[in-house]
């Protein structure tokens, strides 16, 4: 190896870095903005415990002990049946009956035996129930989310960074020159990308079903469409990201920006019930929350297509959006001439 080499190679590749000032910009912005919304909406002051509260009267008079710490936040239900539902999702954590001095408890719930100890050394006349009906393990409930945030990484990095790469090397320059058409190219690049990522998770929906005994109780049909749907919408953003990018480290950063919001804000690893309102809206204009709502109401509820329309209303309204934009400003050249 010579040093010689190394260091003119290094050299040439922080000044191309250094002179993309997109990228530079971007590369220092992000961390700043990721940080702040992390700090803002993660902050040490948001509750860490979820308990659901059912009470007929008003349950802050006579509210216990354990819900009154900074680290627990109180939900409100009127329907009992909808806070069981919660806990047995794992979006709250304690289910209590502050008029009966009742509180429900899912096992499987490591935050909820935290909040069960505390409440028996506080509170020792709450007397105790189990959530009955099928039993909801926390990797039942984060499974859809694994297979949906699977789709987003397939098709963003996957569509994202090939669309840039051919960009950049000149082969779209050089495609152009044939009698292939932008649909056509288009669309057979989507349906490679959306046959291997289907593909990919329904392995892994198997691999769960068979090694993890993962709960499945729902239409597999009625799955594959929200699949499908969703697979289909996250390919459309990744066109979007990439249609007229020629630097792969701003389509990185694009592709990034827009994942990690999803991570955090779809539902994907734990609800975000009980969170500020904004922020709920803003996880509702975020497909990757459609999509992990729409496959947990099936595979957890058994969910009918009525019943994940909306869900699925929100998915075909984004891709249509999305696809249309990416074909509209698509550019074949490396250069935008």
């Amino acid at each position: 190896m010579s040093l010689r080499r190394f260091l003119a190679v290094l050299r040439a590749r922080n000044l191309e870095f250094m002179r993309d000032r997109s990228t530079l910009i971007w590369n220092i912005a992000f961390p700043v903005i990721l940080i702040a919304g992390f700090a803002l909406i993660f902050g040490n002051s948001n509750p860490v415990f979820k308990v659901g509260i059912l009470s007929a009267q008003d349950a802050y008079v006579s509210q216990p002990q354990v819900t009154r710490s900074e680290q627990v936040g109180t939900i409100p239900y009127v329907s009992q049946s909808d806070a069981l539902a919660a806990l047995r999702r794992h979006q709250v954590h304690l289910v209590l009956d502050v008029d009966q001095r009742l509180y429900w408890i899912n096992e499987t719930s490591r935050e909820g035996q935290v909040l069960e100890e505390l409440l028996a050394f506080h509170d020792p006349e709450y007397r105790r129930r189990l959530i009955g009906g099928l039993e909801v393990r926390y990797v039942d409930w984060a499974m859809p989310g694994v297979l949906a945030m699977n789709i987003m990484f397939a098709c963003l990095f996957g569509v994202g960074y090939v669309l840039v790469r051919y960009r950049k090397n000149g082969v779209l320059k050089r495609l152009r020159a044939t009698p292939l058409s932008t649909l056509e190219f288009l669309a057979a690049h989507m349906a490679s990308r959306l046959v291997l990522v289907m593909a990919v998770s329904a392995a892994l929906l198997l691999g769960g079903m068979a090694l993890l005994d993962i709960v499945m109780v729902g239409s597999f049909w009625l799955l594959a469409f929200i699949g499908l749907l969703g697979t289909l919408c996250l390919i459309s953003l990744g066109l979007l990201i990439a249609t007229r990018s020629r630097s792969e480290e701003l389509t990185g950063g694009l592709i990034n920006f827009s994942t990690w919001p999803m991570i955090f804000l779809s539902g994907a690893w734990f609800s975000i019930e009980g969170a500020p309102y904004w922020l709920q809206l803003l996880a509702e204009a975020l497909p990757l929350t459609h999509i992990v709502e729409a496959a947990r109401m099936v595979m957890l509820d058994a969910a009918s297509l009525a019943e994940v329309q909306y869900h699925l209303s929100m998915l075909a309204l984004m891709a249509a959006v999305f696809l249309s934009l990416g074909v509209l400003l698509f550019n074949w050249e490396s250069d935008h001439r």
